[in-house]
């Protein structure tokens, strides 16, 4: 597919500094300017499904103010939960590990919150806000392997302590469910939710 900065004429901008979002954008042919917001990781929801709403939604505002009108921001969010508790990214070795071992041989979830803003300026826009949750089942893990994953490097920073799309996929059993979404955009759900978006001219205004 033919790559482009815009998406039926707009321009797009990613709120995210995840090189897996920015790839799985440009997998559908849209080359986003890449805009990730600093916005604090805060939020009082108590479900995983509303704080990824919640996060995609203050990143999207937050680099939305920056933009031209007719520019379409992309904010996302993913988090791992177990049991309806969010696991987070691990900082160190230790700490991947643990969650691993907690999730090995388990089900658990993937949430994925992503929020369209259409600019308009003078900080109005048009906005869609979803999330996405995919069921993920893992094979049994030995001591060892969790060990050598977790002191891999890969986990470190990644929600849940790994990635779907590098060498944690040797113990993935199965998914339900979207794949783009555990890599941490939902694609299909992105494209049906920008297209109504655009043809719906935008919803309702937000001041």
């Amino acid at each position: 597919m033919e790559m482009t900065e815009y998406w039926k004429g707009h321009p797009v901008v990613l709120a995210s500094g995840s090189p897996r979002r920015k790839e799985l954008l440009e997998q559908i042919g849209i080359r986003a300017r890449i805009c990730p917001s600093s916005m604090e990781e805060t939020s009082e929801a108590d479900t995983p499904k509303g704080l990824v709403m919640e996060l995609s939604d203050g990143k999207a505002r937050e680099v939305a103010s920056d933009c031209m009108p007719g520019t379409l921001v992309i904010g996302a969010d993913t988090v791992v939960a177990l049991d309806n508790e969010i696991l987070g990214k691990p900082k160190t070795p230790e700490r991947a590990a643990q969650m691993i071992k907690s999730l090995e041989g388990r089900d658990h979830q993937v949430y994925t919150g992503v929020t369209v803003l259409l600019c308009l300026g003078e900080g109005r826009y048009h906005k869609t806000t979803f999330a996405e949750c995919t069921d993920v089942s893992l094979w049994p893990m030995t001591q060892e392997e969790i060990l050598a994953y977790a002191q891999s490097g890969e986990p470190l920073d990644k929600a849940g302590a790994y990635g779907i799309q590098g060498r944690f996929a040797a113990y993935i059993k199965g998914i339900r469910g979207d794949y783009t979404n555990v890599v941490g955009l939902p694609l299909g759900r992105l494209v049906h939710e920008v297209d109504a978006l655009l043809t719906e001219n935008g919803g309702t205004d937000n001041d």
